[in-house]
Order: structure tokens, then C-alpha cells, then sequence
């Protein structure tokens, strides 16, 4: 192994956004990486197989590489030149073509080398010279690893032509304990860091790469955000423990703090307790999305008058940080308080009236029109699931209230639960208040479904009613473009009833769904024409033909296309559990109705396709798919034993007749896996059928008959899955 020393790379800023920090370092951390594997500069591994780290902190992009060549291997260079025929003459002379190749590369024609490729032998001329020193290329790797950043405004500083995310203030390319020459951003590389902007507001001189974290430690700064992470975690702890309550901490707002700080020191605040008669969960959104605070709860969960702060300064005078901190507090949560206050005295029904006069889309009319949709198929799934359907419409009815209460329009990410503590408030039934929160779940990627019974019937008649809507009004997702945000109805459509236990006809809702979207649709048009009219004759314009024409509001083939839709989300969540596309294509390929029975029916095609007999059954079904695709006329519906002539046929006719009478009570019960366990005993009365029968016989009677028997097996299959799918042959 080549000679190797520790490298650091570190490039000092003016405070970079906290959102993209971590994204820019571990770029800048693998442009560096990528730079000098195009150098072919070897790059030791550490203990663990990582090649290093990306190191960070608000001022700071750095990257550090426990060991790196100082030196490149040898160079090799090939240059091809012209091919025998041309390159010499009938005598075996070089030519002039030949001879100005050799110039060209500084050397006699005689010393040039002869290979062969796929048109010829040819000359070539090889070299090698010794590798350049890294120290050397550091420089160049800096900037090409700078240059690949994804930073999509780059702003320019003072007098120079260089842009980058945030103007940069000093660089540090240490090999060792040796500078690397050369510029990046106008900066000439040094040894020279910078400490913390309060606390070390001078130069951290490096005497060589591997004191980079101690020194800049004994700075106040931790660059390591790993470590600045766990210090962050600590000091929440200690100050909630002292708080005697347990702290709020989400990973996001965990990571977006440490991109904040570099160096933490936790402050217990507090505001006063008449806020918490605020819903909590308003109190929180300011905590956290605001102000970058933790909140603390007490022993019961619930929100507590304290909150921590992170402050980037280990103050002389923590109760200045503390004062400050719960100054800028209060007058958010003020103004929280008075837009609960507010709202409370308008009340949900009033706010639920206050919606037929916001538009919901052009084409499907005001949010009023969509909440009666939603409580008609709320109505319908309630029945469906045996939920209480007067409740399921109440909730309906008021699940969109909430957007037009004040607390909502200054917290939008409250929509239901403004609504839920808005519906106690009113005294309505707990469980509508609930529903009226749920629907909205899963409000996000891996959040859980709506845990009550009428919140997901809530949640399903909403998405069944957005789906079709957007469809209905053109707005169907096309590539990034998703107005609607379907594709995500789509799949928490599916998950709350696959994950609910919902055994419910989702092609009928669908149909109920895009019907009332499609009345919708011509009261939307009726109205534009009356008005259209109505101003027209106003105008003194003469209407030739009052009679209202609307047209076909929806495509006929719109309710399949849906169904569809939903299916490759489906498809989606199923790849994440790891489930293989020929499994789910078998089941996708007999479109169950119920989105439970798809699940159920998924889960027993995994089983059978664990079975022996599963490869050779799921060929012989796409044998005889294939064949019936091609007959000509019908096939009659039942098989004549009397036709049975060949030993096979009867054999397998036989067989066939107890597979079904056994598998029929299983279908009633929807036991797809007995079923299908029973009918991979068929495997050998099929595959010595096609051995030993010619299915297509020239009589006719005997064909037709063999046909319905082959049929009677595939449809059997079908009633669980179209197992011919999992054969990729």
C-alpha cells in the first residue's frame, strides 16, 4: 500500500441555511471522494468500512479522510496510430504517415509498438511517467468537489467573481501536517480555522489533520455533528429532568437545530399556565416551527408550561437567555389564544355555513358541495363497515368547518384538529369530534391510519370524493405534477382499508363517488350558463336558445380508470413490504372489488408460490390461458363425461371434480390459502393431461369438451388469483 497520510478539508462560511446543511456537506464530503478516485488517489478505509467523514456546523463544511496516497500511482498513457496497411509500404518502409505519428510523439518510428484490435494490427505508442504529488492536486480537488454542490442560488459577495451558498471566509487543505498550495473561492488554503463567533472569536491554528476535532473542541465549537447531536439530546434531558416532565423531541426539528448551534447549552423557559387552556397542539407548532424550542410534557403526556431552548452560547447570564427566549414566546402564543377565543364564539356551525361561499374548484363548486358529497359516501361506507351512519354524516358535515376558523388560518397544519376541539366545544358526540381529526391520518409518510371506527369511514368517503374530483375536473397527476396531491389520497386510501380491516365494495363507492362528482359537474355548468344568460340579457342581448346544454360530464371509462389509479399506488406500498411484481400482478389480474380481499388474497399467493408444485401449475394455467385465447366460438359451460375418452382426461377430470367440491366451501369462507394449497395437488392429473392428450383433436365434440375441462381448471385459479402471472416464461 502506498504511502498514506490523514487529510482535512474545511471550508468556513458565513452561516449556512440549516435545512441544506447536511445535504451540502455529506455532497462536498463525496465530491472529494469522487475528485480523487478520478485522480486515481488511493483512499483508506477506517475502522467500520467508512472512507472517511463529512464533518459540520453552522460555519463550516469539512471533510476528513483517515488516510490518502500522497502520491498518484503511475501514469500510463496509450496513443493509437495508423493501422499496417497505411503505416508502411509494399517494401516494409514506414510511410509518411507513419513516420509523422512517431514525430508528433517525440520518438523514432522503430520504438513504436505494434497491437492488434478488432480491425488490424496497428502502431501504438505507450508511456508512463511518474505520479503527481496529491499536495499538489488538493486544490483542484477542492474546487471541482465545490463545483458539484447542489446549490440552486449561489449569491456572489464584495468585489469577486466566485458565488457560492454563503460567503466563504477561509479554507484549510491539510495533508498531514502539510498546506496544500493553491485557491478555492478566492481563498488560498491554510492551516488556520476559526473558533466559535462568541466564544473563540480568533484563528484555530492545525498543526496537522487529525488535532482537527480536539482543537476546534477546545475552541467551543464541535464539528462532529454526531457528537453535537448526542451533546444536544443530553442537555434537553437534564433541563427536562430538572423540569420534572419528559421532552418533546422529533427527529426533524432535532437535526434542524443542530445545524443551528455549535455549541449547545440547553435553557429551561416557561410561559404562563392560562395559555394551556389553547389547544395544545397550536402551543406545539409555535414551539417547535417557529421558534425552534422543545416542548415538555407531563406524566400524563400532555403539554406542559415548561419548553427548552438551545442557545449557541454557554451564557454568563442565563436568565437573559431565558427572559429572551420566553419574550418572543408569548406574544405568538397571545395571538393563538385570542384566534381560539375568536373562533369559539363564532362556533363549528357557524364556520360550516361560512363554506358554501369558499370555492373549492372551479368545476365541483364550494367546500360546502364537497362536505355534502363526503357525508353521501360516508353514509354508504358507514353502512358498509357497520359504523353509525347518522354520526358518519354529522362528521362529514362539519369535517371542513374548521377552515374557516382563525386559528386554522394562522396554524394551517391544525385543519381537524382545530375542528376536533372546536366540535367538544359545541358538545357534539366524542366520536364525531375524533373523526373530524382523523380524517386527515395518515397526514404523512409512515403516519399512522385513523385508529377510530368512523375516523376511517370519514377518511375513505374524503379520499373516494378528492380522487374523483380531481379526476373528474382534468387534474390527474402527469409526471411531478400532482395539484390534487392524488397520488397521496390514493395510498392513504388504500392503507386505511387494507390496514383498517375495511371489507368494503371499493368499485362500488368508486361508481357512487364519480356519479356525484359528475352531478356536480352539470350544476357547475348550469350555473355558469344561467349566469352567462342572465348577464347577456342584461345587456339587451336577445337568448335564442335558453335551454340549458351540458353534455357528457364524465368519461364512461372514468370509474375503471380510478380503480386503476388506486391499484399502482397500491402497487407501491406493496414494493416497500417487499412483495414481488409477479405475486401482486397475479392478484391485480382478477381486480377484487375489496381492497382487504386483495391483501388476503396476496398473502395466500405468497404461500403457494412457496409450494413445489407452484412453478409447474403456474405454467400449465398460462398453457392453457394462451390456449383458449385462441379458440374460435364457445366453449361449453360444463364438461360431458361421456366424451371423456383418454385415460388422462378422465383422470384429471376426476381430480378436478373433488378439488372443487372440496375448495368451494373455502371460496364461501374466503380461505384462499386452503384453496389454493388444495389445488396444487392438480399438478400432476394437469401436467399428465398435456403428456399425454392432444387437447385440440380434430373431432369437435372431443376438442370443445377438453376445452371446458382446461377451463373449469383456470377458472378455479381465478377465483383466487391469476397464478398464470407467476410465470415468467
Amino acid at each position: 500500500m502506498a504511502d498514506m497520510l490523514p487529510l482535512l478539508v474545511e471550508l468556513g462560511t458565513e452561516e449556512l441555511p440549516p435545512k441544506a446543511l447536511p445535504e451540502l456537506a455529506e455532497a462536498f464530503h463525496a465530491g472529494i471522494l469522487q475528485a480523487l478516485a478520478a485522480r486515481r488517489i488511493e483512499v483508506a478505509e477506517s475502522h467500520g468500512g467508512e472512507r472517511g467523514r463529512a464533518l459540520y456546523s453552522p460555519r463550516r463544511l469539512a471533510s476528513w479522510l483517515p488516510g490518502v496516497a500522497v502520491q498518484q500511482p503511475q501514469q500510463f498513457n496509450e496513443v493509437m496510430g495508423p493501422y499496417l496497411n497505411v503505416a508502411l509500404d509494399a517494401n516494409g518502409q514506414p510511410t509518411q504517415a507513419l513516420l509523422g505519428f512517431a514525430q508528433k510523439q517525440g520518438v523514432d518510428w522503430s520504438k513504436l509498438e505494434r497491437i492488434t484490435d478488432a480491425k488490424g494490427m496497428r502502431f501504438a505508442y505507450r508511456s508512463s511517467r511518474p505520479g503527481a504529488r496529491t499536495l499538489d492536486l488538493l486544490a483542484e480537488v477542492v474546487a471541482e468537489a465545490v463545483r458539484g454542490l447542489p446549490i440552486p442560488r449561489p449569491m456572489r459577495w464584495g468585489e469577486r467573481d466566485t458565488a457560492f451558498v454563503r460567503p466563504a471566509h477561509w479554507l484549510v487543505i491539510l495533508l498531514g501536517r502539510e498546506v496544500a498550495p493553491g485557491e478555492v473561492l478566492g481563498l488560498r488554503a491554510d492551516r488556520m480555522s476559526r473558533g466559535h463567533r462568541f466564544h473563540h472569536d480568533k484563528g484555530v491554528w492545525l498543526n496537522e489533520a487529525g488535532e482537527y476535532l480536539q482543537a476546534l473542541r477546545e475552541a467551543r465549537v464541535l464539528a462532529d455533528p454526531r457528537e453535537r447531536r448526542e451533546r444536544i439530546r443530553a442537555e434537553i434531558a437534564a433541563a427536562a429532568r430538572q423540569a420534572g416532565g419528559n421532552p418533546r423531541v422529533r427527529d426533524e426539528l432535532l437535526e434542524e437545530v443542530n445545524c443551528l448551534v455549535e455549541w449547545p447549552k440547553a435553557v429551561l423557559c416557561s410561559f404562563d399556565p392560562e395559555f394551556l387552556r389553547v389547544p395544545q397542539e397550536a402551543l406545539v407548532s409555535t414551539m417547535e416551527g417557529n421558534q425552534k424550542f422543545f416542548p415538555v410534557l407531563n406524566a400524563a403526556g400532555k403539554l406542559s408550561e415548561k419548553f427548552i431552548g438551545i442557545a449557541n452560547i454557554d451564557s454568563k447570564d442565563p436568565d437573559e437567555v431565558r427572559k429572551g427566549y420566553e419574550r418572543v414566546i408569548r406574544p405568538r402564543f397571545a395571538d393563538a389564544r385570542f384566534f381560539f377565543d375568536e373562533d369559539l364564539r363564532q362556533g363549528l356551525a357557524a364556520m360550516a355555513e361560512g363554506l358554501k361561499t369558499v370555492t373549492y374548484q372551479a368545476k365541483l363548486g364550494s367546500v360546502a358541495d364537497k362536505c355534502a358529497r363526503v357525508a353521501e359516501l360516508a353514509e354508504v361506507v358507514a353502512l358498509m363497515t357497520g359504523a353509525d351512519a347518522a354520526l358518519a354524516r354529522r362528521a362529514a358535515e362539519l369535517g371542513k368547518a374548521d377552515l374557516q376558523s382563525r386559528l386554522v388560518g394562522e396554524f394551517p397544519e391544525l385543519q381537524g384538529i382545530a375542528g376536533r376541539h372546536y366540535a367538544l366545544a359545541a358538545k357534539e358526540p366524542e366520536a364525531v369530534a375524533l373523526a373530524i381529526d382523523e380524517a386527515y391520518m395518515p397526514r404523512f409518510a409512515g403516519d399512522a391510519i385513523a385508529p377510530s371506527a368512523l375516523g376511517k369511514v370519514l377518511a375513505v368517503a374524503e379520499r373516494l370524493d378528492t380522487l374523483a374530483g380531481g379526476f373528474a375536473a382534468g387534474l390527474k397527476p402527469t409526471g411531478n405534477k400532482d395539484p390534487f396531491a392524488l397520488r397521496r389520497n390514493a395510498l392513504g386510501l388504500a392503507r386505511t382499508i387494507i390496514e383498517g380491516r375495511m371489507d368494503i365494495d371499493l368499485r362500488a363507492l368508486i361508481d357512487k363517488a364519480v356519479d356525484q362528482v359528475g352531478f356536480a359537474l352539470v350544476d357547475q355548468r348550469r350555473a355558469e350558463q344561467a349566469k352567462a344568460a342572465e348577464h347577456a340579457m342584461a345587456a339587451g342581448v336577445a337568448v335564442e336558445n335558453p335551454r340549458m346544454v351540458v353534455g357528457d360530464p364524465v368519461s364512461s371509462g372514468m370509474a375503471t380508470e380510478l380503480y386503476e389509479f388506486i391499484l399502482e399506488r397500491l402497487r407501491a406500498y406493496y414494493v416497500e413490504q417487499g412483495v414481488p411484481a409477479l405475486q401482486f400482478d397475479a392478484v391485480a389480474g382478477v381486480r377484487p372489488a375489496s381492497l382487504l380481499d386483495f391483501d388476503r388474497r396476496l398473502k395466500a399467493i405468497a404461500e403457494f408460490a412457496r409450494l413445489r408444485e407452484a412453478a409447474s401449475l403456474a405454467a400449465a394455467n398460462k398453457r392453457i390461458r394462451n390456449i383458449l385465447k385462441k379458440v374460435d366460438g364457445q366453449i361449453p359451460p360444463q364438461v360431458d363425461p361421456q366424451r371423456l375418452v383418454e385415460p388422462a382426461e378422465h383422470s384429471l377430470h376426476k381430480a378436478l371434480a373433488a378439488a372443487l367440491a372440496d375448495t368451494e366451501p373455502m371460496l364461501a369462507k374466503r380461505d384462499y390459502v386452503g384453496t389454493l394449497k388444495r389445488l396444487a395437488q392438480l399438478q400432476g392429473p394437469v401436467d399428465n393431461f398435456f403428456e399425454r392428450t392432444l387437447v385440440m383433436a380434430e373431432d369437435p365434440a372431443l376438442r370443445d369438451n377438453r376445452l371446458a375441462l382446461l377451463r373449469q381448471v383456470a377458472d378455479r385459479f381465478a377465483a383466487v388469483a391469476a397464478v398464470e402471472q407467476l410465470s415468467a416464461g
